[in-house]
C-alpha cells in the first residue's frame, strides 16, 4: 500500500507563511512592551541597590535583636527619628530607654540623604499613634510637663520611648517601615522596599516596587 503524496497547495503555503509572520510579530511586540516597561521602571542599580542593602541591614538587626533581647532576658526597642531619618536600638533600664552600649551593630545609623524612612503602626502613621508614650511625661500639646524636667534645659529632656518594642518574651510590636528613593535622577522611577513586621520573627522584606 503506497501512501498518496500532495504537494502542498499555494493556499495553505500562504496560511502557513502568514501564520509564522504574524508570530514574529507578536514577539518583536511583546519584546518592545518588556522593553518599555523596563526602561518606565528605570531601576539605577546603585539606588536600588542601596536601598535594598539598608532595608536587609535593618531586618536582619531586628531578628538578631529579638534573639538577643530573649538569650538576655532584656527589654529592647527600635527608636526612629524621622526629623534625622535615623535609628537606633534601645533597652530599658531603669525605667528609663538607653542606648545599646559596647555594641556597633545597635548604635545609631543615619540614612543616605537620597532615602526616605516611613513608620507605620497598625497601619498608621507612629505620629498618631501614642500608646507607646508615658502620658505622665506629656501634656495634651506633646510638650514636655513641668513636673518631669526643667522647661528651657534640652540636656534633661529624656528621648522618646521606642515606637517599636522588642521584647524578652520574643514578641514584637507589629509594624512597616518603608524605604523610599529619594533621589534626582531623572533616569530613576521612584521607587521602595518595605518591611513588614508581625508580633515575632521573622521579618518580611517586600520590593524594591515602584511608587
Amino acid at each position: 500500500m503506497t501512501l498518496k503524496q500532495t504537494k502542498p497547495s499555494i493556499k495553505n503555503l500562504h496560511k502557513q507563511s502568514g501564520f509564522s509572520l504574524l508570530e514574529i510579530i507578536v514577539v518583536l511586540f511583546l519584546l518592545g512592551l518588556i522593553v518599555s516597561v523596563v526602561s518606565f521602571r528605570g531601576f539605577s542599580s546603585n539606588a536600588s541597590d542601596e536601598v535594598d542593602e539598608e532595608a536587609s541591614r535593618l531586618q536582619v538587626l531586628i531578628e538578631l535583636a529579638s534573639d538577643f533581647a530573649v538569650l538576655n532576658q532584656l527589654q529592647m526597642g527600635l527608636r526612629i527619628d524621622l526629623d534625622d531619618q535615623s535609628y537606633e536600638f534601645v533597652s530599658l533600664k531603669d525605667d528609663k530607654w538607653l542606648p545599646i552600649q559596647d555594641n556597633k551593630y545597635f548604635a545609631l545609623r543615619e540614612l543616605p540623604e537620597d532615602i526616605k524612612l516611613e513608620l507605620n503602626l497598625d497601619n498608621l502613621p507612629w505620629e498618631q499613634e501614642d500608646a507607646l508614650f508615658d502620658r505622665d511625661l506629656f501634656d495634651e500639646n506633646l510638650s514636655v510637663s513641668d513636673e518631669s524636667v526643667q522647661i528651657g534645659d534640652e540636656e534633661d529632656i529624656p528621648p522618646p520611648p521606642p515606637q517599636i518594642l522588642i521584647l524578652s518574651s520574643g514578641e514584637l510590636t507589629p509594624f512597616e517601615l518603608i524605604f523610599s528613593y529619594e533621589g534626582y535622577d531623572d533616569n530613576v522611577a521612584p521607587f521602595y522596599v518595605s518591611l513588614q513586621g508581625e508580633e515575632t520573627i521573622p521579618i518580611t522584606k517586600i520590593g524594591p516596587e515602584l511608587l
